[in-house]
């Protein structure tokens, strides 16, 4: 339980300096440029925490996928990007195949 702690606090963190590298306007703004680095600080060392106890190729998949569909969301309620079939489709083919792995990892252990 303590791995899927620390890599969703690596998701949160990872989506955060995402999301401040666009408000950093390639690091021609301090504040956002700063969090940047705290964010990705934060999200590599959670995510080198929650490899003591999950798996890599689990923790990375869940990681990317779920972080991207995040920074997705992000996108579209913060900047107002377009939100279509196509992206509705594409987050959820991403987080069923986070779900995929997650039981084929789940069926291994057992």
């Amino acid at each position: 339980m303590k791995g899927y702690l620390f890599l969703a606090l690596s998701i949160v963190s990872e989506v955060f300096a995402t999301t401040m590298l666009k408000f950093s306007e390639a690091f021609t703004i301090l504040g956002p440029s700063i969090a940047v680095a705290l964010g990705y600080g934060i999200s590599f060392y959670s995510l080198s925490l929650c490899l003591k106890t999950l798996p890599l190729s689990l923790a990375y998949a869940i990681w990317s996928g779920i972080g991207t569909a995040l920074t997705v969301i992000v996108g579209i309620v913060v900047w107002g990007e377009m939100f279509n079939l196509f992206s509705a489709i594409g987050i959820t083919l991403i987080i069923g195949g986070v779900i995929l792995l997650n039981q084929g990892d789940q069926q291994s252990v057992q």
